[in-house]
């Protein structure tokens, strides 16, 4: 059997009344095709039904050492005009980067003997090396010694020098005494020139020993620091030789990684990611699934129609994925490479290129000559974006020309609705913005969560900072993450949905969004978050109240306007 057909899946039932798509997915944002459902579906049913790998998707069984995968489905069309679809997932699963009817990895770096493995064992062995080394209890001993001479060092420098301050008090109550017998005609001339030459010399002796003492114990630290110098050279010569061995591997390994698109052109990982802004591939660039489809159809001469892809399994710790939810191509890994591939391919417009503020107006809530209170409808920028200039920021710039400053205050996620404050002038603006950082804002928002939550009220800690591979995401890192809290209290849970007070302690980006949906938050997204949960109409989220203090009457300022939803 040969590998196309090993990898091209017939539908199982008849796909007669179902169209194809008349252009290729714009793989970053899009709604799965519907005969990418089914074949997404029937995906599912193997992985749920299969006994030939095992592998702890986290679905049953012990979730502590679960990892779950992105899956992908490409539909395409092969050689013999017959409609089906390959399947892939991102890495690998059950340790294993070949399983039966999924597309092979674009290179196989696991294979036995490779110089992948050749060059991983070296560096292995490297490792261990090390490793023994570091565990040698001399190392302790003079780091401690090193130490110990550093602090005694210390101490008898600040003893000499507290010597000095103390001894020249000392000589100058000694001066001042002479000066005076001097003048009194009880000290002659040559007598107290005598006792300056003296206080003079012991001044330099007690500058001199103060170097001496430094020059000493500098010899002594030094002596330490050499001990361990030269018992660390050989753990610093081969961390150095690791370095060297790991950065040529990566190289080689770039290089062996060569993407084919339409035309049969191909390009490897180091030259697709030359004239990005990052200029070398980040780790595991090439194992997602959407790469590997397309390299598969086109080497075997298919013809890809549509792809989606979808998460199996039990969510990562640090990112939001949802079992069987559907997600856009990452943008740091996969968007040069697939860049590249769909050269040539009549691909959907990105529809992240629409602007959703147009036919929409802003309502103004107050209004007076120092700021203005808006409502601002949902998917509707706060300020202009890379590609759409319409927002908020424009739309008060046209109304208001003889407004000064910055004019934002405070920003709101394009698809959140509700309340923002507009600053008139500099002035405001800067006592506004004050009042925002200093916390002493109140802000409420209401949310539609999809799916029920147990418990009342309570308050989500979890720090966040940008997926540097996928902006404009959001993850949750307790390491380089920036602090998050968020209060929240359930108003009412009605058709399997809660709706929630959210009371931000900080504000950053997505802070609610990822709050809600991440496992460790309240576990279920906001209805119609199309990052984190699943799309619908609009995100039921909403700044509904807002209460702060009027930067020119120092009056106590109230707003409230209700969701529509």
């Amino acid at each position: 059997m040969s590998p196309q057909e090993n990898c091209f899946t017939s539908f199982k039932g008849s796909i007669d009344s179902f169209a194809l798509p008349d252009k290729f997915t714009f793989p970053f944002c899009y709604e799965p095709h519907p005969l990418c459902v089914v074949a997404a579906d029937e995906l599912q049913h193997h992985l749920q039904t299969q006994s030939e790998w095992n592998h702890n998707f986290g679905i049953t069984g012990d979730e502590d050492s679960a990892i779950g995968k992105m899956f992908g489905v490409l539909l395409v069309q092969n050689e013999k005009n017959e409609i089906g679809y390959l399947s892939a997932f991102s890495g690998k699963i059950a340790d294993k980067n070949h399983i039966p009817g999924f597309v092979p990895p674009v290179f196989d770096m696991l294979e036995e003997g490779s110089f992948f493995m050749v060059g991983q064992l070296e560096i292995n062995q490297i490792n261990d090396q090390i490793e023994s080394l570091e565990n040698n209890p001399q190392i302790l001993v003079l780091e401690t010694a090193l130490q110990s001479e550093i602090e005694a060092s210390a101490v008898k420098i600040e003893e000499q020098r507290a010597r000095i301050i103390n001894e020249r008090k000392g000589r100058k109550q000694k001066r001042v005494g002479a000066k005076e017998k001097l003048k009194a005609g009880k000290l002659s001339t040559d007598e107290f020139t005598h006792l300056e030459e003296q206080l003079a010399k012991e001044s330099v002796k007690e500058k001199n020993t103060l170097k001496y003492l430094q020059y000493v114990w500098g010899e002594r630290v030094l002596r330490a620091e050499n001990n361990l110098t030269d018992l660390m050279a050989e753990i610093n010569r081969l961390k150095d030789k690791r370095k060297d061995l790991s950065a040529a591997l990566q190289k080689k390994l770039f290089d062996q990684y060569r993407f084919l698109n339409k035309s049969g052109a191909e390009k490897n990982l180091r030259d697709i990611f030359l004239n990005t802004p990052r200029l070398t591939p980040p780790a595991g660039a090439g194992e997602c699934a959407a790469p590997k489809l397309l390299h598969y159809a086109f080497k075997w001469g298919m013809k890809p129609l549509a792809i989606a892809e979808f998460w199996w399994g039990q969510p990562p710790k640090s990112s939001i994925r949802k079992h069987k939810n559907y997600y856009a191509a990452c943008l740091g890994k996969c968007q040069p490479i697939l860049e590249h591939m769909l050269e040539g391919i009549e691909v959907d417009d990105n529809p992240l290129l629409n602007n959703p503020a147009e036919g929409k107006t802003i309502d103004v809530v107050y209004e007076d000559e120092s700021f203005l209170v808006i409502s601002k409808p949902a998917e509707f920028l706060s300020v202009p974006g890379k590609q759409i200039e319409d927002s908020v920021y424009l739309r008060i710039k046209q109304s208001y020309p003889r407004a000064t400053g910055p004019l934002i205050v405070h920003r709101l996620d394009m698809s959140t609705s509700g309340l923002m404050v507009i600053a008139l002038n500099k002035e405001v603006h800067k006592n506004l913005q004050r009042q925002f950082i200093k916390r002493s804002v109140k802000k409420r928002y209401v949310a539609l969560l999809d799916g029920l939550i147990k418990e009342d009220k309570g308050i989500i800690d979890l720090p966040l900072h940008g997926d540097f591979d996928d902006r404009p995401r959001q993850l949750v890192c307790y390491e380089n993450g920036k602090v998050a809290k968020t209060q929240w209290e359930v108003v009412e849970r009605k058709n399997n949905k809660t709706k929630v007070y959210f009371y931000p302690i900080t504000g950053r980006t997505h802070q609610l969004r990822v709050h809600s949906a991440h496992v460790n938050g309240l576990n279920t997204p906001i209805v119609g978050d199309d990052l984190y949960g699943t799309k619908a109409n609009r995100l039921h989220l909403h700044a509904g109240y807002l209460e702060f203090t009027h930067p020119v009457t120092k009056e106590l300022m109230r707003f409230e306007v209700e969701a529509d939803f």
